[in-house]
């Protein structure tokens, strides 16, 4: 009877009560609605503010600039870029692969 986004965060919950360092996350937001990726979001501040170390795999590019200290982005299991998410929001390589043109001036404004 739980929402989409009740359910991803009962997951990550459930994960949290083993009491991990890190904390491995596959695409928490995908399928959810804004609402609920905003959600997903504050949780994951709050766990990463607790000192457990979060690797977060994700495709929501603005999702990933807003939480991430540190970015390693991969195209085809290759690593093309590593670094901060200013850094790695302007690497042609990654807009070319990730963002499209036009969409590295809406992540700083919104990131």
């Amino acid at each position: 009877a739980l929402s989409y986004g009740a359910l991803k965060r009962l997951e990550i919950a459930r994960a949290l009560a083993a009491r991990p360092r890190v904390l491995l996350l596959d695409e928490p937001a995908a399928g959810c609605n804004a609402v609920e990726t905003e959600e997903i979001d504050r949780l994951i501040c709050e766990v990463a503010k607790t000192g457990v170390a979060i690797l977060l795999v994700e495709h929501d590019m603005k999702l990933v600039m807003r939480l991430s200290d540190t970015i390693v982005v991969l195209d085809h299991g290759e690593k093309i870029a590593e670094g901060d998410p200013a850094l790695v929001s302007r690497d042609p390589k990654v807009i070319e692969a990730y963002l499209g043109a036009g969409t590295t001036e809406a992540l700083h404004a919104h990131g």
